[in-house]
């Protein structure tokens, strides 16, 4: 059954980063127990007001009008990737990041060591690993795991 016909790729505007902030912390209390809550706290703002300015939005909306996945991506790299509790499992992650392999070009992506669920899932997509680094972007001690596709010649 193709689930993603009743999905659609949008460009995400300002006027939806109340919704994908939202999303996104549905997203990561559902899939990141490895946060504590004072940092999720402090990771909201910064997303909302910051982050999700700072790469090109891409999002799935349903036909209903709502917003059930979405990533952002900058320079070949996705650098975000979340999808709506509700909808984990039905493909709708794949279908963006085949999406920007296939149409951005998408070579990279940075995970959470610590997401073993995300690391399989990009694994499976073909990304393999290339480097790790002790902290996150933010100097927290959350170790990433950076990955690529292997034909990607980087």
């Amino acid at each position: 059954m193709d689930t993603h016909k009743n999905y659609f790729i949008f460009r995400p505007a300002a006027t939806d980063f109340d919704a994908l902030t939202a999303l996104w912390e549905a997203s990561v209390r559902a899939t990141h127990h490895f946060l504590d809550e004072a940092y999720i706290l402090y990771l909201k703002p910064l997303i909302r007001n910051e982050y999700l300015k700072s790469v090109e939005l891409y999002g799935l909306r349903g036909n209903d009008g709502a917003i059930v996945a979405f990533m952002g991506v900058s320079e070949r790299k996705i650098e975000m990737l979340f999808v709506d509790p509700a909808f984990r499992g039905m493909g709708l992650g794949r279908h963006l990041v085949e999406y920007a392999i296939d149409r951005l070009h998408v070579t990279r992506v940075d995970v959470n060591e610590q997401n073993e669920q995300a690391a399989g899932f990009y694994a499976r997509l073909g990304f393999r690993y290339v480097s790790r680094s002790e902290t996150d972007g933010s100097g927290k001690p959350y170790p990433i795991l950076h990955l690529e596709l292997p034909h990607s010649g980087m």
